[in-house]
């Protein structure tokens, strides 16, 4: 059993991280900055007010905790490096410090000829600032000094959805992780999943990588 703390504990994929860590037995702290606005998780579910950018709220909620999941959204392009800055720089002064895992952007992985998905021409206008904000956040883990263990999960650039967990995914690292067609799709419950496994029983230490069916 581990202690985890996932912030952006209310949004679409931080939800489905806390059930599916609590469902496997897991101590679950949501983070979230309306305790309020949850009621939907899981009793049992320990709700407090947290923000992944604040070193106050970080200082409070790591030195319990096992594993700290990065799941926010909503923001503009500062918020996932300052998130990545921030825990960073208060878990570096811990003797015993968390691990991070950071859900990421899907669009930071590479097409086949090494750019980033982002960078294509016909890459969508409207997702632009988000999409550099987390590769923005992937710059500053790999940047990291030693002594924070981290991992940039990326879902898969364009299907990635709600549905059904299945339990069961591929994994690659700067590249999707597509089919016999070419596609590469994860429902967000098999994204949890996937979190939930690397905390288990980790893989990608230091380093990003990306999961599909």
């Amino acid at each position: 059993m581990s202690n985890i703390v996932v912030f952006g504990a209310g949004g679409t994929a931080g939800s489905r991280i806390v059930v599916e860590a609590f469902d496997r037995g897991h101590r679950v702290v949501a983070a979230v900055r309306r305790p309020e606005a949850v009621s939907y998780l899981p009793p049992g579910v320990r709700v407090v007010t947290g923000d992944a950018t604040s070193e106050r709220s970080v200082r409070e909620l790591a030195p319990d905790a096992d594993a700290l999941v990065v799941a926010i959204g909503g923001g503009d392009r500062t918020l996932w490096p300052d998130a990545a800055r921030t825990l960073l720089h208060v878990l570096s002064g811990m003797p015993a410090a968390p691990r991070v895992i950071h859900v990421g952007g899907g669009s930071t992985l590479l097409s086949p000829a090494g750019s980033r998905l982002l960078d294509e021409p016909d890459f969508p206008a409207e997702y632009r600032e988000a999409a550099l904000g987390q590769a923005d956040a992937l710059d500053v883990y790999r940047s990291a000094a030693d002594g924070v263990t981290w991992t940039y999960l990326s879902p898969p650039p364009l299907e990635f959805h709600p549905g059904e967990r299945t339990g069961r995914y591929r994994t690659g690292t700067d590249q999707p992780v597509t089919d016999d067609d070419g596609r590469s799709a994860l429902s967000y419950e098999d994204l949890a999943v996937a979190v939930v496994d690397e905390i288990e029983s980790p893989r990608f230490r230091n380093m990003r990588f990306t999961a599909a069916y």
